[in-house]
């Protein structure tokens, strides 16, 4: 369903365009991530396991960049998967104002259980794309994401 406004052809277009790719995100994001709860974990906790299992550790403002949320937020996250083991916070020794987040062997252990049915989510959501559509469907999310017609 698109939009019941009614307005110029452009702005018809461009609401019926933001609700598609809207309704597409929410149910792709939700199909994809739905298991993460068998593993009492959240988008947002997985998403720093995993930023932390691939680029190592990372000081927590990185980490809300990485994961799209704000550090107050990010707060929350880290002393969730603290208290459950997963990652430790350790002051850096260069800048004590940096506090970085480590995975722990509990945590590593989490993210390689998790990762490949994650990983099988995405490949099935996007499967109804060919590869040639998963490029275009991925440059043109790009260029919206950064509002720049040239990228």
């Amino acid at each position: 369903m698109g939009t019941h406004f009614r307005g110029t052809p452009e702005e018809v277009r461009a609401l019926d365009t933001y609700i598609k790719l809207y309704r597409a995100a929410e149910s792709v994001s939700a199909r994809i991530n739905a298991h993460l709860a068998d593993y009492g974990l959240t988008v947002s906790q997985f998403g720093v396991l995993e930023a932390i299992y691939h680029l190592g550790p990372q000081h927590q403002a990185v980490l809300a960049d990485k994961i799209l949320k704000t550090t107050g937020n990010l707060t929350h996250v880290i002393d969730h998967l603290e208290r459950d083991g997963y990652v430790l916070r350790q002051r850096s020794s260069d800048d004590r104002r940096l506090i970085y987040v480590h995975l722990t062997d509990a945590g590593r252990a989490l993210v390689e259980t998790v990762l490949p049915p994650h990983v099988a989510g995405v490949l099935a959501a996007f499967d109804c794309l060919t590869p040639d559509e998963q490029a275009t469907l991925a440059r043109l999310c790009k260029q919206v994401g950064l509002g720049d017609e040239d990228t």
